[in-house]
């Protein structure tokens, strides 16, 4: 037996003997064994058959797809911030690099909009479209959750009534003000639509939970817990920049622009979302106002913020 085999199996011993298991059995074990399969480890099978369709045409296999897509990217996202809110002992190295990991995905979901709005028949999504109301990509709640771990609550406040919002507020109402409620709230009446009621009765318990789960260990506050040395790092702030405008702007308008191309009609008339939302009002940037990092942002992009998409963001020198 070579030295190599010997050191190996010492350490599957202390391994194993430090939680009051036999390594013999392990090793006996390893022989009635199968050997782990692509499609085993993957779960090839089961994800193959997830995309179940309400109608016969074609490209409604793509939005289906597409949008399960989406959420094994939101699954990575939440996965990456996770990392930076539990670590206990924080570098600007690690700090940055888990965002850039970030950024990556959403630059990856930004780009990735031309697989609906351009490899989609505007023709079928509008026969299809009908047979998913009152769904909508609004409801999705890993989105919303990403939202939360990135940022204080005060930010993802509908701007209207961020004045009347503090630390002492009650969770359950600055839920009720949040800047997506208008999506399908009328606030004069404080009647919400199927799509937003909907959503409410499977995730807003859930939701809240995690607001306040998150309330001390968002990227926001994280970034502010830092010395003052660290929180000047230019590779910190640009990382925690391009997250801010990729996610909020960039990949924003991309949806924006896509749903324009399949609600809009030729004589100009403008559809509903399948939700029931006013979506150009919902989506774009410079109604929602929402902005993880809003003091990494100078006065002149801020007052800019989603009215020119920020053409001449420059990175910090």
């Amino acid at each position: 037996m070579s030295e190599q085999r010997k050191r190996l199996l010492e350490q599957l011993e202390e391994k194993f003997k430090a939680t009051g298991q036999d390594l013999d059995t392990h090793l006996n074990g390893l022989l009635h064994a199968n050997h782990i399969t692509y499609w085993d480890y993957i779960q090839t099978d089961a994800l193959l058959n997830l995309q179940i369709q309400r109608t016969q045409y074609p490209d409604e296999m793509v939005f289906i797809m597409y949008h399960q897509v989406n959420e094994l990217i939101f699954k990575m996202m939440l996965w990456e911030i996770e990392q930076v809110s539990a670590n206990n002992n924080l570098t600007v190295d690690f700090f940055a690099e888990k965002l850039y990991r970030i950024s990556r995905y959403v630059d990856m979901l930004s780009s990735s909009f031309t697989v609906m709005g351009d490899g989609m028949s505007p023709e079928q999504y509008q026969k299809f479209r009908n047979t998913l109301t009152p769904a909508s990509g609004f409801q999705s709640a890993q989105y919303r959750k990403i939202e939360f771990a990135s940022t204080e609550l005060i930010n993802l406040i509908d701007n209207r009534y961020r004045s009347s919002i503090d630390r002492d507020t009650p969770y359950s109402h600055a839920f009720e003000h949040l800047y997506w409620q208008a999506a399908g709230k009328d606030y004069s009446t404080g009647k919400k639509n199927a799509l937003l009621s909907n959503f409410e009765a499977k995730y807003r318990d859930e939701l809240i939970q995690f607001m306040k789960d998150n309330n001390q260990t968002n990227l926001w506050t994280c970034y502010k817990s830092l010395n003052d040395e660290k929180k000047k790092d230019v590779k910190l702030l640009n990382a925690m920049r391009h997250y801010d405008h990729t996610m909020n702007v960039k990949w924003v308008m991309a949806h924006y622009n896509a749903a324009s191309k399949y609600l809009t009609q030729d004589d100009g008339t403008v559809e509903e979302a399948t939700g029931g939302s006013d979506w150009r009002k919902y989506m774009l940037p410079k109604y929602q106002r929402r902005i993880f990092f809003p003091e990494l942002w100078s006065d002149q992009e801020l007052k800019n913020w989603g009215i020119d998409n920020l053409e001449d963001y420059k990175k910090l020198d």
